[in-house]
């Protein structure tokens, strides 16, 4: 089973499956295609998380970590000097050193089994010869055409060739692209095994030609989301300084599940506290579709996230302590009838919790508007546009192997184009702090905390579900909907996809400009008229965000006992799919 954010990579995954790879050669061949056909949501420049759980080992699930960290010259003192308040959202100051590649190419070498060339063959077709273009990204780019146009001119030749944004359906190509994966695949031509020919693909990328033009390209000053110009500091020893790795995933157990997510340099362990505290309750208070389940779910998740703000990031995050049951059932007495306005962090012996700005706008000091808005990876606006966002997928094969990947930055929109790569790079370092004091400032060498979550469930030691969605600070919002449904609900993975969601707004953003909204709770208006009403009178500031605008989630599921898979991607935007045999 395969089920994605976008037909064509779900179809390249499915195709790798019937033809005899397993769930990983599977996974990284969809993902590289998504590099293709949603480039608005995700690139090679990028990042991506995934976590999996083998045939071999199904109880040991493993987090895929290909987050990159901070550039040595990625200082606080830097940026301040420069001008800035905060990591802008777009431009080449916001880019952490690249890792989606590497993270994939190191998960198809120790777990695939398929040459690297097969596995990249669908990505080159669909870069060079073409795919018919998704209509939000030809109104992405639409978005920030003037901005290509007047300070990005790579940007304008790569995605506006006629001089206009691409209409749905017209066929795009990237030469440049194809290109760059052909070079790394032929950079192991003299090897003598297939991992050797993978770890040669991976040296070129880090310290071959990609590395030398990203670096040369960028040093150069361009406009960044502040209105303002600025050359990158990422060398040629951040590139080649970095490798993908493999962790231990960390576990909360929920109603007989076992849920699997990064540390707390992501926001995943924030979607256990949110079941933690959540667990106190009894079954009346977990139906999001209902006004007290809402309401119940909305206050747990801002204590939550607001801990994530508190103490999570590149550092030693005191999980046992977050995640225990004393510490939950603390955080659960917070819970009151009405919506909290309030900034919650709870408190942890020994730490002092770091409280960020609460700004509910934000204009930045070096221009009087007359630069661009940051769009980030986010933000589901109150009326429900998604101003970029990310790409998931998840893969189950026939002998038991299962992951969930979550690629994202490097979207076409977050800094000029690359002419000899036809890729840009992705802006991570905005989910960092200028402020001293903070688990996530902003440090040389440190991991921003990101947002990429994706979740693997197991019960009685293996893996039954994977799952994801894009969407910044609301994926794990919108995945918490989906497990309540599916583990306390009883809803098949479909329906679950498939009701009516709803998010918290009353946390710090995770991006630029990194606003909040007191009591704001964003919900799809087939929550119901009744259901809303009632959370209004409990003090939520409510955005109603159209019939079908929130969540972009899919999931592929496999039975243990009788080996039975399904698979069920989302309906909104008729993009997701879902395929399977």
């Amino acid at each position: 089973m395969s089920a994605s954010t976008h037909w064509l990579a779900t179809a390249s995954a499915q195709a790798v499956l019937e033809r005899g790879g397993n769930a990983f050669d599977a996974a990284v061949a969809g993902g590289f295609v998504l590099h293709v056909v949603e480039p608005h949501l995700n690139g090679p420049g990028g990042d991506m998380t995934g976590v999996f759980a083998t045939a071999d080992n199904p109880g040991r699930p493993v987090v895929l970590m290909g987050q990159g960290p901070a550039p040595a010259g990625a200082t606080r003192e830097h940026y301040l000097t420069e001008g800035l308040e905060l990591v802008p959202g777009a431009g080449a100051l916001a880019a952490a050193v690249p890792a989606a590649v590497d993270a994939w190419l190191l998960l198809l070498r120790d777990h695939g089994s398929w040459e690297l060339g097969e596995v990249l063959a669908f990505a080159v077709d669909y870069a060079r010869n073409g795919h018919p273009v998704a209509g939000r990204v030809g109104a992405t780019i639409q978005a920030v055409a003037e901005l290509f146009t007047d300070h990005w001119p790579t940007s304008a030749a790569q995605w506006m060739p006629g001089g206009r944004a691409p209409r749905e359906g017209e066929i795009i190509r990237n030469q440049a692209y194809a290109q760059v994966l052909e070079r790394m695949v032929a950079a192991g031509a003299g090897e003598s095994t297939r991992e050797g020919r993978i770890d040669a693909a991976r040296r070129e990328w880090r310290e071959g030609f990609v590395a030398r033009a990203a670096v040369e390209f960028l040093a150069g000053p361009h406009r960044h989301s502040s209105g303002t110009n600025h050359a990158g500091v990422i060398s040629l020893a951040d590139f080649a300084g970095f490798e993908a790795s493999f962790e231990p995933a960390v576990t909360f157990n929920f109603r007989g599940y076992t849920i699997a997510k990064t540390g707390a340099w992501g926001q995943g362990p924030a979607l256990l506290q949110t079941l933690a505290i959540l667990a106190g309750f009894g079954d009346e208070r977990l139906d999001p579709s209902t006004a007290l389940g809402a309401h119940t779910i909305l206050e747990a998740q801002k204590l939550a996230i607001a801990d994530r703000e508190a103490y999570y990031g590149d550092a030693q995050v005191p999980l046992e302590h977050l995640l225990s049951e004393d510490y939950a059932a603390a955080r659960r007495t917070l819970i009151g009838d009405t919506a909290s306005h309030e900034f919650r962090p709870g408190t942890v012996p020994g730490r002092v919790p770091f409280m960020p700005p609460l700004r509910t706008e934000y204009q930045p000091p070096a221009t009087d508007g007359g630069g661009f808005a940051g769009v980030g990876e986010p933000t589901v606006a109150p009326t429900g546009e998604v101003r970029g966002d990310t790409c998931h997928i998840d893969v189950a094969d026939r002998w038991g192997n299962m992951v969930s990947a979550t690629p994202s930055g490097g979207w076409l929109q977050s800094s000029p184009t690359i002419p000899e790569l036809g890729f840009c790079l992705g802006t991570r370092l905005q989910m960092t702090w200028l402020e001293e004091g903070a688990p996530s400032t902003l440090t040389p060498g440190k991991r921003p905390r990101t947002t990429l979550t994706p979740t693997l469930v197991l019960r009685d030691g293996h893996p039954v579900s994977a799952l994801g969605s894009p969407g910044g600070d609301q994926q794990d919002q919108w995945q918490l909907l989906y497990l309540l449904r599916t583990i306390v609900g009883g809803y098949t993975p479909q329906q679950a996809i498939d009701a009516p969601a709803l998010h918290t707004t009353s946390i710090p953003g995770s991006f630029w400009p990194r606003t909040w909204t007191p009591g704001g709770a964003v919900v799809e208006d087939r929550l119901g008229g009744d259901v809303i009403a009632e959370l209004e009178a409990r003090g939520h500031v409510v955005s109603r965000a159209g019939d079908w605008t929130l969540g972009r989630l899919s999931a592929v599921t496999r039975e243990p006992g009788t080996g039975l898979l399904q698979a069920a991607a989302n309906p909104r935007g008729m993009q997701g799919y879902a395929a399977g045999r």
